[in-house]
């Protein structure tokens, strides 16, 4: 039966991050379920020029990704379908990530808003006791993005900030070893194998 890693890609900066989390979890020969919300999709084209749109997700995902997508199992839902497959807990699915996590989107999620099919597959995950990475990028935060933080924490989420480590290619790191840093912390949380980064040694600038 297939079980799928749903991806929810919401409306703030940081869709980079997104993108390397799919192209991680692809490359491990996982399926996917994708959910791009409203907001993120004007995200996506502000931050790489492309579109999202539902009726050409495939050739848009493709293009977006820099991927061939032929023999990827991938499916994308609409965020507006809130009855979707993600949107019930008999849909098997293995965990969620959200990557990245908005103010918005984690306020909802903590709350049991609902607003759309990323919030409610969101809370489904948390309800069925399945992992679910939230990775925040906002900065700073306020007093009430912690609590809604703290509340999702006690939910049973992982709380994963997008902040990047340098050990791995030192302070000359490019933009994408930054971003692929965090998207393999999210693989790590989901328990997904990969090679985005180098992993601690316990020597300094080991293999550099």
């Amino acid at each position: 039966m297939r079980e799928p890693w749903v991806v929810g890609v919401s409306g703030a900066s940081g869709t980079p991050y997104a993108a390397a989390v799919v192209r991680g979890l692809l490359d491990a020969g996982q399926p996917v379920d994708l959910i791009v919300s409203r907001a993120a999709r004007l995200t996506v084209l502000d931050e790489t020029g492309r579109p999202f749109r539902d009726g050409h997700w495939a050739e848009d995902l493709a293009g977006w990704l820099g991927r061939d997508l032929t023999g990827d199992d991938v499916r994308h839902w609409p965020a507006g379908d809130i009855a979707a497959g993600p949107s019930s807990g008999s849909y098997r699915v293995r965990g969620m990530a959200v990557v990245p996590a908005s103010t918005a989107a984690c306020a909802g999620i903590a709350i049991g808003l609902s607003k759309d099919l990323l919030q409610r597959a969101a809370e489904v995950n948390l309800k069925e006791r399945r992992p679910v990475v939230l990775v925040p990028r906002e900065t700073p935060v306020t007093r009430s993005h912690l609590e809604h933080l703290i509340a999702l924490h006690d939910a049973g989420a992982v709380v994963l900030p997008a902040s990047p480590g340098f050990y791995g290619a030192g302070a000359s790191a490019t933009a994408q070893q930054l971003v692929d840093f965090v998207a393999g912390k999210v693989l790590d949380a989901l328990g997904v194998p990969h090679t985005l980064f180098r992993r601690w040694s316990g020597r300094l600038a080991a293999d550099r």
